[in-house]
């Protein structure tokens, strides 16, 4: 399904808990050069919006100024055939003052949420899906 920053993509309900769980999703970028840069992130989904830190002296940050495209991937520990794919934009970013944002993540990821040394540069960023989806264990085709 596309969406044009409209009312928020269908989650495929048999892959909803993938979106709301703990897990890691693995964010794909385009560098400079067109080649492709994935790298495992934390994220939080709130039902429109996927929120993930980063840091703004980074290279992934530089890419997705560039080229707010994205994909991201998300397999289901018990299951990695089982999976969900979010396709999306970057929508923004923002100051993630103190890394309050970061810090949340930490506790939801079982992290300790008092040790971050790049807290100074921490930005959130905001991603719009603008289509999702995936495979799950009772279809084993992939949906398009």
């Amino acid at each position: 399904m596309v969406n044009d920053a409209g009312p928020p993509v269908r989650v495929p309900p048999e892959l909803a808990d993938l979106l709301e769980r703990p897990l890691v999703a693995f964010l794909a970028t385009t560098r400079p050069n067109g080649g492709l840069q994935c790298n495992p992130m934390w994220f939080s989904y709130d039902g429109s919006v996927i929120e993930m830190s980063h840091t703004s002296d980074r290279k992934k940050f530089r890419n997705l100024a560039q080229d707010p495209r994205l994909s991201l991937c998300i397999a289901d520990p018990e299951n990695l055939y089982r999976y969900i794919e979010v396709r999306g934009r970057l929508e923004s970013t923002r100051p993630d003052d103190e890394a309050a944002f970061h810090r949340a993540l930490r506790v939801r990821y079982g992290m300790d949420p008092t040790h971050v040394p790049d807290a100074a540069v921490r930005v959130v960023l905001a991603i719009r899906p603008t289509w999702i989806g995936g495979r799950h264990l009772e279809d084993q085709s992939v949906q398009r």
